[in-house]
């Protein structure tokens, strides 16, 4: 039987690419990798009206992990945010649409039509649920922060009590996923390259600059391993 990481991505009605099919991706290593790389996931769900008016679709921004042997199908992308948040609560138990995308570059081509991107994107569509065991809780959240500095959880004094209360983490299957990518140069008609006009793709890269202590550090503290470690291109 094949991995979650050797497993090919076979998406479902809702996650199947009908434009632009020969950027699909089958290869779930590839998702994998994808959400190893990027920092940011968008998540849209379903937002409840209040003071009688309707409902509205709402996506907003959080940070996450991923724990490809989590208990969901397919592995568990977890998100986190306030227990009070609108958006939070009208996830649990719904389906949620969550993205995450990478730019590689922008594609400079001898027409408008054919200006692109170079990109990475995913689409997971799954039932959120409220991450309720503390065990699996704690699990995640280290997750989301080894995720943004790789190591750093292990040095953290453990949550308090009211912390943990105010905080609450969502799971997601990521059996239900879906995958785009772009690489290269643009791609024109014969007319327009014989017509002499430049055309190629400007390559573009994450750099995560060298850490700033803050101005309330204890006299002679150290950037700690766990955060100059950060200092890498993505």
């Amino acid at each position: 039987m094949s991995t979650v990481t050797e497993a090919r991505l076979e998406p479902t009605g809702r996650t199947r690419i009908n434009r632009g099919r020969n950027r699909a991706v089958a290869d779930r290593a590839e998702l994998l990798d994808l959400l190893a790389d990027a920092l940011v996931a968008h998540v849209g769900v379903q937002a409840p009206g209040t003071d009688g008016r309707p409902g509205h679709p709402v996506v907003l921004p959080t940070a996450y992990a991923v724990d490809v042997d989590g208990p969901d199908a397919g592995g568990t992308l977890y998100v986190h945010g306030s227990v009070a948040a609108r958006w939070l609560r009208a996830s649990v138990d719904r389906t949620v649409c969550v993205t995450v995308t990478e730019l590689d570059g922008l594609v400079a081509g001898r027409s408008a039509f054919h200006h692109s991107m170079n990109y990475r994107s995913a689409v997971v569509i799954g039932r959120a649920r409220l991450v309720d065991d503390p065990d699996e809780r704690q699990h995640a959240l280290d997750l989301i922060v080894d995720h943004m500095l790789p190591g750093r959880a292990a040095t953290l004094r453990p949550s308090t009590r009211k912390e943990l209360a105010a905080t609450a983490v969502l799971a997601v299957p990521l059996h239900e996923a879906s995958m785009k990518a772009r690489a290269g140069g643009p791609v024109d008609e014969p007319e327009d390259v014989e017509a002499g006009v430049w055309g190629g793709h400007v390559p573009v890269r994450r750099v995560i600059d060298a850490p700033v202590p803050a101005e309330d550090n204890l006299p002679g503290l150290a950037v700690p391993d766990d955060v100059s470690g950060a200092g890498r291109t993505r």
